[in-house]
């Protein structure tokens, strides 16, 4: 049974306040869609070992280790799943990179195979490098990508959110993915 978004809101809160029983709730609830958003990250950044339940699995273990305030709604925990995602994405990459792991050394999932490409490690460093300038020349941009991207929020739940209509939310997605190209060129270019 699905749940309307008041009644996870509300759970979310009292997950957040350390009610154990409404934590399985809504855990049980939003476990899919977290999942769907891990599969689009899983594709995004294909080279990588994680797996999409593993995302979630540690998403959920960051968000219920730390007390991150009240949850106004769906939009604003999923901008919370977003930011936490990347980070994990991140601090997986960084790790694989590592020479006390074995550098860049590719780990297969048999069962992922056929959705690897040519993102690498580098690649994911390479982006969250390009967020982080976004974010401090244009923070509601970079809030943008992080919440379309990493939550997959649509443009309409973002537009709802920051009070902005989808078409302009679509503008400044577009805007922000040239500006992270240009950003990731400069990067590459010797």
């Amino acid at each position: 049974m699905m749940a309307d978004a008041s009644e996870i809101t509300e759970l979310l809160n009292a997950a957040n306040a350390g009610d154990a029983a409404a934590q399985d709730s809504v855990f049980a609830l939003i476990y899919d869609e977290l999942k769907r958003c891990a599969q689009r990250q899983r594709r995004a950044a294909p080279g990588s070992s994680l797996t999409p339940t593993a995302l979630v699995h540690e998403l959920f273990l960051r968000l219920s280790q730390r007390h991150v305030g009240q949850i106004q709604n769906r939009s604003h925990f999923f901008a919370l799943a977003a930011r936490a995602m990347r980070q994990i994405i991140i601090d997986h990459a960084r790790r694989r990179q590592s020479a006390k792991r074995g550098g860049g050394i590719d780990i297969t999932d048999i069962d992922n195979a056929v959705d690897l490409g040519d993102t690498s490690a580098e690649d994911a460093l390479e982006l969250d490098a390009a967020l982080k300038n976004l974010a401090e020349s244009n923070p509601y941009l970079a809030n943008v990508v992080e919440w379309h991207f990493f939550a997959g929020l649509s443009f309409k739940e973002i537009g709802a959110e920051l009070g902005r209509e989808e078409r302009a939310v679509h503008r400044d997605w577009e805007f922000a993915r040239v500006l992270l190209q240009e950003s990731m060129g400069e990067a590459r270019s010797p």
